[in-house]
């Protein structure tokens, strides 16, 4: 068996790099992780090691960013902080035997650098988004190397247009983020419409998010519909309980404490009751009937689960007008969002008007549901695909 070191570089790519690590480990393999930015914690949770100290930057990684959010990322050192990641996968590459890299040209470079063997999951690049992928320089150089082993891809598109363009072949299997939804199963539905709201997931962007959110909900308020609706939360650990009582009670919203707990708040505004939830964020996605989503990995696992989304454009420096504009290409037709608009009033007041004909779509028109899981299957694939990647893999280095 071999020695293996995953390098992801991002907070969606670290947790598509601890599923493939855990089935790495299942085949018998022994797997480290260097995750180039982000902290690394779901691979701690996951019993995986991290061979580097983590640190966290507000746009969690390069990307679609805002040129402020950028800004602030070199200030805080991002720059010398990548060139010492450079220098230490250096400093250990004769300790492994492979690397698996997961995500974009900043990994792939650093494997190529070392001389090692590698495979690549090219999750952050998608041929959706221009028709044609143009990979960034040096990307074709180093994709074409022959210590690269095996090319995965986010999607279809993108596996058969890099198929073209590298001159060999390059294999879409799924995408491994889904996989954390394996262990639930379809039931009946139940129940009230169910709608969940994902505001993301980096301070203090998710300050923001969460404010224009609350808006919504509060001029959802007006309409008695919504009093019958099950309106859910999914929050991440640095905004606490505390924190949001704290922002809602100055707008008159009450403390429902018949169900509330430590990962389980219960607000009450006016006619609706809002449960924000801790740790249980796969749960309240499986269970949703619409997303709102201002979150990057969230909602492409929202669309692979057959879930319409809404977007709500922020002000970064991730989630911003450009990042959606990017997302909407990547995901297809059945992530909605609204773009013209002269004042935030105007915003909110047409997005509510969006998630009321999108509600009237799932209810009353089934051809549009059937639609939704047609655009899962190009877009994001079927749950399993680390499985099937690392057994692709696995046979490649016992060949």
């Amino acid at each position: 068996m071999s020695k293996i070191l995953i390098l992801s570089n991002g907070h969606g790519e670290d947790l598509s790099g601890s599923l493939l690590a855990k089935e790495l480990t299942k085949m018998g393999h022994t797997v480290d992780a260097l995750p180039i930015v982000g902290n690394g914690g779901i691979y701690k949770k996951n019993e995986i090691k991290v061979v580097c100290k983590t640190k966290e930057f507000s746009t969690g990684g390069l990307g679609y960013n805002s040129l402020k959010g950028r800004i602030n990322d070199l200030f805080n050192g991002q720059i010398i902080y990548l060139f010492n990641k450079l220098l230490l996968t250096f400093l250990i590459r004769k300790q492994y035997k492979y690397f698996l890299v997961v995500g974009d040209i900043v990994p792939i470079t650093f494997a190529w650098l070392c001389g090692k063997k590698f495979f690549v999951y090219l999750v952050a690049y998608s041929s959706h988004y221009e028709g044609k992928l143009r990979l960034p320089w040096p990307s074709k150089l180093f994709l074409s190397s022959s210590r690269l082993k095996n090319l995965y891809t986010r999607d279809l598109f993108t596996a058969n247009d890099l198929t073209n363009q590298l001159g060999r072949k390059v294999f879409f299997y799924g995408n491994p983020f889904m996989d954390v939804f394996l262990s639930y199963k379809k039931e009946a539905k139940q129940g009230h419409f169910n709608i969940l709201l994902l505001p993301g997931s980096r301070t203090p962007e998710i300050i923001n998010n969460f404010n224009l959110m609350i808006s919504i909900l509060e001029n959802l308020s007006k309409y008695q519909y919504f009093k019958n609706v099950e309106l859910n939360f999914a929050i991440v650990n640095n905004l606490s309980p505390h924190k949001i009582i704290n922002i809602l009670s100055s707008n008159k919203w009450s403390l429902f404490k018949s169900r509330s707990n430590t990962e389980h708040l219960v607000m009450k505004y006016k006619s609706i009751i809002v449960n924000f939830r801790w740790n249980s964020f796969e749960e309240c996605l499986f269970n949703s009937d619409l997303v709102l989503s201002m979150s990057g990995t969230a909602a492409e696992q929202a669309v692979g689960l057959n879930k319409p989304v809404i977007q709500i454009e922020g002000y970064g420096p991730q989630f911003t007008k450009s990042f959606a504009d990017a997302q909407r290409r990547l995901l297809g037709e059945y992530i909605f969002c609204i773009t013209e608009y002269k004042s935030k009033k105007e915003k909110i007041e047409k997005t509510i008007d969006l998630i009321i004909q999108i509600m009237y779509l799932i209810r009353l028109n089934k051809n549009f549901l059937i639609s939704c899981r047609t655009i899962s299957k190009q877009r994001i694939g079927g749950i399993g695909a680390s499985i099937r990647i690392i057994e692709d893999i696995n046979n490649i280095i016992n060949s």
